[in-house]
Parts: C-alpha cells; structure tokens; sequence
C-alpha cells in the first residue's frame, strides 16, 4: 500500500521539490510516528472501534481532508509570495526541520490509507490464536522500514527534480500543481465521507 499514490506519497515528493532532502528526512521521520501511533491504535483494538463508531471516523477524514486543504493554501500563498518577490514567503518556504517532521505527522495521523491499512488490511492477517501485539510490531517494523525507503525515495525523487529543474518557472509550476493535488484529495477525502 505505501507505493500506491495517496496523500503522505505526494508530500513527501512536494517536501523534496520545495524544501531539499534534509527536510525530507524530518518529513519522513514524522509521517513513520504517525504510523507507529496507527499501529498501536490497531494493537489496542482501533478496528473495534471503527466499527463501533464510524461517525468518528468519518469526522478524521474530515479534518484530514481539511488539514490538506490547508496545506495547499500555504502553498499557494508560497507561489503568490513567489510571484510578488517577497523574500519573507521565499524564506520561510525553504525553513527545514520541525515544520517538515509536525506537517509529515499530520498528514499521515490524517491519511484515510493508514487508517485503511490498521483497521482493514492488517486484522486479516493477525492470528488471533496468539499473542496480538508481537504480531502487529513484526507487521508494524516491516511496515515501517517500507515507508521509510519508499517514502524516503519519493522524497529525494522530488528533490532531484527541483534541481534538475531549479528555475524559479518550474518552482511556482510546482507549487501551483501540488496546491492543486492537496486540494483535489482533500476535496475526494469530503466528498467520499
């Protein structure tokens, strides 16, 4: 499931456009604790609850679709703060770290195919003859080792492109196409609830 295109897929290829492979690896970071939280959510019996409360899951999607949403204004206010020349949008579209790694645990905390994966795709394979949590760390670990190679690779996919593609054309096209994307998704997450 984590090749397959989706929300946490796009960041982290419009994370390594617009803000290089450090901030990259901090999105990545993110994005793996938000799994780690999905996971033990699952341990504890998350597909339980999703079955016995499928109003609050529709309100997550919800505020996922939101959250994306609201990622892509910040990215239009970048492209439009690119077009005026203000420095101050120029800068801080390029600040790394802690932006990267909260953005990347609120995209994947928010992401319908992690919530997907722990309540639907992974009970299926869970032996409930034995114990549940070593089971769900062994799929959790794979899991996890998958997304940080593939996510990392989406990543540094993007990051190669802005340089190859460094102009300010391409930056502003790029911007305007990933708003666009976070907009489209989050618009399908409302509509699909």
């Amino acid at each position: 499931m984590v090749v397959t295109p989706g929300p946490a897929n796009l960041f982290a290829i419009a994370v390594g456009a617009r803000l290089g492979r450090r901030a990259v690896l901090a999105a990545v970071l993110g994005m793996n604790l938000a799994t780690v939280v999905w996971l033990v959510a699952a341990g504890l019996g998350l597909s339980a609850l999703a079955r016995a409360t499928p109003g609050l899951f529709r309100a997550m999607a919800l505020a996922g679709g939101a959250y994306l949403a609201w990622l892509a204004w910040l990215g239009a206010r970048s492209l439009i703060g690119a077009w005026r020349g203000d420095a101050r949008e120029a800068h801080a579209a390029r600040a790394v770290g802690r932006r990267a790694f909260r953005d990347g645990l609120m995209v994947q905390l928010s992401n319908p195919k992690a919530l997907l994966y722990t309540t639907v795709v992974l009970p299926p394979f869970l032996d409930l003859s034995h114990p549940v949590p070593p089971q769900v760390a062994v799929f959790g670990a794979t899991g996890v080792v998958l997304d940080v190679v593939v996510m990392t690779a989406y990543g540094f996919s993007g990051a190669a492109i802005a340089r190859r593609m460094n102009g300010e054309r391409f930056q502003r096209g790029f911007a305007a196409f990933s708003g666009l994307m976070f907009l489209a998704i989050a618009a399908l997450i409302v509509l699909r609830t």
